[in-house]
């Protein structure tokens, strides 16, 4: 398979050479963090006391989900099982593992009040996991797809959840208790390819969706039989089920990541041409977008009604502002480089070079920061969804980092 760098070109204001030659070899074979660092061992960064970095090994890790508390963590290390770990101090214990799934996990999330998991992955299957009696018990769900499951979110009320496929559509999941089993109805509607990020409306009825036809949309999800009728909202009145309340066409790339704002009233996302973009339900869903001369972002997070945080193949979270239409600005770096300390090679160091590496020279392969792979997942720590305190990130370095948010 080709890397996400065979298919993207490098703009010449992007960073230097020897990094991009780094960040594709990091891709191929990812490397621990930080050298000398046990497994799931957790420490401080130097560098800044509002990170900390959390290593799980050298796996990549394509997705992860806490609970209510923070004090558990489901992570993917790339592959069909889902860890479980617990914080004792500060290391991370792992305490169960879930192993239903016979293809690469591609989903997981965490509800937080009914303490049910659900994942999905790339055989086509979905399971609900229930903690009975200290083991989680896996409820297999009727999602009816032919392709891989790629991405799943519960509603803010729990009583349903959402999974996108390859199947090219949507299947938006329910508990019926007369079978006592989760059904699903399907959203098909205009969709033309893999469905690649989801989020729900703090209202529990609308569903944003990206996708790899390049379009960004909001549909209905409004299932009669569990919820009572919804009503207006700044993105429409009428709602059936499968309803496109939104569909926007010029993305200029695959749609990694979508997000509504606390209020619900804007949609930001991130698309593979290096691009966010925020649609404005209160200014008739007018769209602003800003291209950004860093690689393609995966991941977005609304941490307040104006501020946004992004994260991709670039390895480091960026901060954006959003006062209304047309003015949508980046705003900062949020990991902090390390300080350059290039000083005359010691004569151990020297020898010491020479021996491991057979050269004489300094290793320059190191990223400036704390992430030595690309974000794929950002997820709120600490803080209401309209005031994020902290979030996470996970990357194919096989690391979690906690970020503090400072606005």
């Amino acid at each position: 398979m080709l890397s996400f760098r065979a298919c993207f070109r490098v703009h010449e204001s992007g960073p230097p050479a020897a990094r991009r030659r780094a960040l594709a070899s990091a891709t191929a074979t990812p490397v621990s963090p930080v050298e000398g660092i046990p497994k799931h061992s957790t420490f401080l960064n130097p560098r800044c006391r509002n990170m900390s970095l959390h290593s799980f090994g050298l796996e990549p890790l394509s997705c992860h989900a806490w609970n209510k508390d923070r004090t558990q963590i489901a992570i993917s290390p790339n592959s069909n099982e889902v860890h479980i770990y617990q914080k004792k101090g500060k290391e991370w214990t792992k305490i169960h593992e879930l192993t239903e799934h016979s293809g690469r996990i591609t989903g997981i999330d965490w509800a937080p009040e009914s303490n049910r998991i659900v994942t999905c992955a790339s055989d086509r299957n979905a399971y609900v996991w229930t903690l009975k009696d200290e083991v989680w018990k896996p409820t297999l769900v009727l999602v009816r797809i032919n392709r891989a499951a790629t991405c799943v979110k519960w509603s803010p009320l729990e009583n349903k959840f959402a999974l996108g496929s390859g199947a090219r559509l949507i299947s938006v999941c329910y508990f019926e208790k007369e079978n006592d089993w989760w059904l699903s109805k399907h959203i098909k509607k205009s969709i033309c390819s893999t469905v690649l990020s989801l989020d729900w409306h703090p209202n529990n009825i609308l569903l944003a969706a990206g996708s790899a036809d390049l379009h960004c949309r909001v549909f209905s999800a409004y299932i009669k039989d569990i919820e009572d009728k919804p009503g207006p909202t700044p993105w429409g009145a009428k709602m059936p089920f499968g309803e496109v309340l939104l569909e926007h066409k010029d993305c200029g790339g695959w749609v990694h990541g979508v997000s509504f704002s606390p209020s619900g009233d804007s949609l930001a996302w991130v698309s593979h041409n290096s691009s966010i973009s925020v649609a404005d339900a209160t200014q008739g869903k007018e769209v602003t977008q800003l291209t950004t001369e860093n690689l393609p972002l995966l991941s977005v997070l609304y941490v307040n009604e104006t501020e946004i945080v992004a994260a991709g193949h670039d390895c480091c979270p960026y901060q954006y502002s959003y006062k209304g239409p047309g003015s949508l600005e980046f705003v900062k770096k949020l990991d902090i480089p390390k300080q350059s300390s290039k000083t005359s090679m010691s004569a151990m160091q020297h020898f010491r070079n020479l021996d491991k590496k057979a050269t004489t020279e300094e290793d320059d392969s190191e990223l400036d920061t704390l992430h030595q792979n690309s974000i794929t997942q950002l997820c709120i720590v600490e803080g209401e969804r309209g005031k994020v305190e902290k979030f996470s990130s996970v990357g194919l370095d096989g690391a979690m980092v906690v970020w503090e948010v400072k606005l």
